[in-house]
């Protein structure tokens, strides 16, 4: 095989999501503070994210929904050996056994805030970095000058506000086009979007996030129970979030299906690479959700753009 035909080690996939509902997933228990039950950080900018594990599991769970072999989803514990042959989801996300396992063909990491919507007095905007621009590929014309004034993509001859932060009468900026400045979704924000510096950015989003009141109810009375109020945050709905998926099939004997469901019905769409399990399980998450609160409104995110060429975006959705 020439190198021209070579298959490359690995691929690199870019997914853009779009918040449906608001979304909580929770740091796993209470602590005291402003809110009891926060939503998972990044430790170096402090800024709300969706761990890459909590979008695995999701993805795997779905997929095999799909697929119609819910014993290939979770820790599949009780799956026989001779049902993971063939299996595209055991190949796709690997396998754990106490007496040895299978590893996965991708990593998902984790889903980071591109552009985060506050309202002001100038409408809703969207708030976001040049470096967080800079990252999916897009860059800016003119940046921030400092803390106490923004760039943005639209014109205001005044100062404007950002919730309850006051800035400086922003500079004009435009954003560079791109794959992702193709969509429609994009193309209904774009032109309202303001550039912070990374402190600011961080006020910003956490001031912002949605926080609701909630009680815990007694299952013996269907009352609420007594000192059990508490709060709990989330990324609001109107936020763009972004992760990479890396395929890394180093043996490439995948079990491509046909658009089957488990061998006999319709699936509805054709896998031929780990990468095509993948997105048929984050598209899912649009309908069945991921994080906690699902029964209370909570956790459906939208796939915007899965970075394949020709692939589906938010205009072409089955």
């Amino acid at each position: 095989m020439s190198n021209a035909q070579a298959k490359p080690v690995y691929e690199q996939r870019r997914f853009v999501f779009l918040t449906l509902d608001p979304i909580h997933v929770g740091t796993g228990g209470f602590r005291l503070g402003r809110v009891d039950m926060p939503v998972a950080r990044e430790p170096g900018t402090n800024l709300p994210k969706i761990p890459g594990t909590t979008l695995a599991g999701a993805a795997r769970t779905y997929a095999a929904m799909q697929y119609g072999k819910l014993d290939a989803a979770g820790q599949h514990r009780n799956l026989e050996d001779k049902n993971k042959q063939g299996c595209p989801i055991i190949y796709t996300f690997g396998t754990t056994r106490s007496s040895g396992g299978q590893a996965g063909r991708v990593s998902i990491f984790d889903a980071r805030l591109l552009l985060f919507p506050v309202r002001s007095m100038a409408g809703p905007v969207w708030a976001t970095t040049a470096e967080l621009l800079s990252e999916v590929g897009l860059s800016v014309s003119q940046q921030p000058p400092g803390d106490e004034r923004p760039a943005a993509t639209f014109s205001v001859d005044r100062t404007v506000n950002l919730s309850w932060l006051l800035f400086e009468k922003p500079i004009s900026t435009s954003i560079s086009s791109g794959n992702l400045t193709a969509q429609p979704a994009f193309t209904a924000v774009k032109d309202r979007i303001v550039v912070l510096t990374p402190r600011m950015f961080e006020q910003v989003v956490n001031s912002n996030l949605e926080v609701r009141t909630s009680v815990s109810i007694d299952p013996e009375t269907g009352a609420a129970e007594d000192k059990a109020l508490f709060t709990y945050e989330a990324i609001p709905r109107g936020a763009w979030l972004w992760c990479d998926v890396i395929e890394d099939d180093y043996k490439p004997d995948f079990p491509a299906t046909s658009n089957k469901y488990n061998g006999s019905g319709p699936m509805g769409v054709s896998w031929n690479r780990p990468l095509d399990v993948v997105s048929s399980g984050l598209r899912l998450i649009e309908y069945l959700g991921v994080g906690g609160m699902g029964t209370r409104g909570f956790g459906r995110l939208r796939v915007i753009n899965d970075g394949a060429s020709g692939g589906q975006n938010d205009s072409a959705r089955s």
